[in-house]
């Protein structure tokens, strides 16, 4: 697919088009993405030029001045971070290859890579992320039984959140546990797979509890893109020693 890179922040030599003329403050920036991505703060946005990924003109006194290509980049940027659960490192990468023209790598083929394009379907079609599931959509979407819900909620595989909705996380799961029935793994074997989750988690939050203590909205900012660089780096761990073992069986 041919790839249109992510406008990135215009020059003064393209102040006089019209299209690029109005800038934005800081609070118009809010006002603009925040319907959209409700828990943007100014501290966030600050953030975000922090780690290169905007970079806003200035006035000659100090104060932010974002052009409409700004917006269209932070809208996209968001959209990555919480639609594709991508680190900041890795949306840097992404932004990178997109403003030299290139398909990134995190990037499949078929995705979209306009700002304005990383819509709820296509957040669907690539992610699988999809809208709350009420426990009837969660058993036909799965093939779930009623009793194999209740098992895996008693062993804490899956859980309605307050409004007894299900998410996508859930979904998958089920499914993840009705492939491992055929091998005749039941739910009450995966509990050390929960324990194990609870044991990453435990991980994580001892080594953001300095860092925790703060309640500066940057400050959680780097909280959160902190605790999902170190998941990213436990996925990758396990993985690679679940590899390992695995391929010392195909030895055998």
């Amino acid at each position: 697919m041919s790839v249109s890179p992510v406008p990135k922040p215009k020059s003064s030599a393209d102040a006089d088009d019209p299209a690029n003329s109005h800038v934005f403050t800081i609070s118009e920036v809010l006002r603009e993405l925040q319907n959209e991505f409700p828990d943007l703060t100014a501290s966030k946005l600050r953030f975000l030029e922090e780690r290169d990924l905007v970079e806003p003109a200035r006035t000659a006194s100090g104060y932010r001045k974002y052009s409409a290509a700004d917006v269209e980049r932070l809208r996209f940027i968001l959209a990555l971070q919480r639609d594709r659960y991508m680190p900041l490192d890795v949306i840097k990468k992404t932004m990178d290859a997109l403003d030299a023209g290139e398909q990134p790598e995190e990037l499949p083929d078929a995705a979209p890579v306009g700002p304005r394009e990383v819509t709820n379907e296509m957040a669907a079609q690539i992610t699988g992320r999809i809208r709350p599931l009420s426990r009837k959509e969660l058993r036909a979407q799965s093939g779930a039984t009623r009793g194999m819900l209740d098992t895996l909620e008693k062993f804490r595989i899956i859980k309605a959140d307050g409004q007894g909705n299900y998410s996508h996380h859930d979904l998958k799961a089920v499914k993840s546990v009705r492939v491992l029935a055929r091998y005749g793994l039941e739910p009450k074997h995966l509990v050390t797979l929960r324990r194990s989750a609870d044991a990453e988690l435990d991980l994580i939050g001892r080594a953001m509890a300095p860092h925790a203590a703060r309640k500066d909205a940057a400050a959680r900012a780097r909280v959160a893109e902190s605790s999902k660089e170190m998941l990213e780096c436990l996925k990758d761990l396990r993985s690679s020693m679940m590899d390992s073992a695995v391929e010392q069986l195909d030895k055998n």
